[in-house]
């Protein structure tokens, strides 16, 4: 039975996107694998997705007919793939509005950096792009997110497919603590149905390489993923995300909870991945997203308390030149 991915209405909830009744709770890291939740029910054949991406494989996400197949004539080409486009997004909890009217557009295969004051909706923004938001009971959305000239809130849109498409890595490291390294990498798989050896064998190797983990773990694959250092679980996780062949990656503060020396190794590795993903990554270090992003979104909050986008430009130019007062004052530390 194909999955119709058109949301009830929840009474009281200001009018948009809605999240479904009998909605699971908030999703960690551990229930995003491969884009499942817990209580959803999948159709038969949905996760077969493609090798880890190399260059342009773009999944299936939309179910039944409709615009919303990466691989039909509404994708991009190879030089677009993985372009962005928000456009009036508001985010709602409740009535509570957390997001106001954010016009962006996320360029591919560079790494766009979310930065500004806690509580101004970076990590709200972020759950929106991949339909992780409307997963928190009374969560709405109101706008258009398209993914390659798709709408990822389109009602033939399947959220479980568009995960996979959208893969998120989480600011805390948390490999499956029951799991062994290998087992983690291919988690996403073995829930979308591929057991096959041979296969899962080089999906692990493409994985933890692309992860730049191979090389540290390759003789202890079937030990304990807990066994590894913070740094190398926070990358064992970036594996398993990469392993169902995202399109684009969505980091919220990757490294906030490690050391230096890890910190470093996974700006170097965002650095590398950025040549075949699109990535967007919220922080609070200035210097790290000075660091790693080619372009920069400065959010803070109005009087009402809802985040807005102040301005968005090349890296450089926002922590040298920006054009508003108000983000001049923030990279500088004047506040925030």
């Amino acid at each position: 039975m194909a999955i119709d991915a058109a949301q009830p209405e929840t009474p009281g909830a200001p009018e948009g996107r809605q999240n479904p009744q009998g909605r699971p709770p908030p999703e960690t890291e551990e229930t995003a694998v491969a884009g499942h939740a817990p209580g959803v029910r999948h159709a038969p054949g949905v996760g077969h997705s493609p090798e880890l991406r190399p260059g342009v494989q773009r999944l299936p996400i939309a179910v039944g007919p409709g615009p919303g197949d990466l691989t039909d004539g509404a994708a991009a080409s190879e030089a677009t793939a993985g372009l962005l486009e928000v456009r009036h997004l508001n985010a709602y909890y409740g009535t509570f509005r957390a997001i106001r009217d954010v016009d962006l557009s996320i360029r591919p295969n560079a790494v766009t950096a979310l930065i500004g004051p806690s509580g101004c909706g970076k990590t709200t923004f972020l759950r929106t792009l991949n339909r992780m938001h409307e997963l928190v009971p009374g969560a709405t959305v109101q706008g258009t997110i398209e993914l390659d000239g798709v709408d990822v809130y389109g009602s033939n849109i399947d959220p479980v497919r568009l995960r996979r498409v959208m893969g998120m890595v989480f600011q805390r490291p948390s490999p499956f603590p029951t799991m062994s390294i290998y087992d983690n990498v291919v988690a996403g798989l073995r829930l979308t149905g591929r057991h096959q050896r041979s296969e899962l064998d080089a999906v692990v190797e493409r994985s933890l390489r692309r992860a730049a983990l191979w090389d540290e773990v390759k003789d202890k694959l079937r030990e304990n993923g807990m066994s590894l250092s913070g740094g190398q679980q926070q990358r064992l996780c970036i594996a398993r995300a990469l392993a169902v062949g995202p399109e684009v990656l969505l980091m919220d503060e990757p490294a906030s909870a490690l050391d230096p020396i890890a910190t470093l190794r996974i700006e170097e590795l965002i650095a590398e991945l950025k040549q075949s993903y699109t990535i967007v990554i919220v922080t609070h270090n200035m210097q790290q997203a000075a660091r790693v992003s080619d372009r920069t979104a400065f959010l803070t909050m109005g009087e009402d308390r809802a985040g807005y986008l102040v301005e968005v430009d090349e890296t450089s130019r926002i922590f040298t030149n920006p054009r508003e007062r108000l983000t001049e004052d923030y990279v500088s530390g004047r506040f925030g």
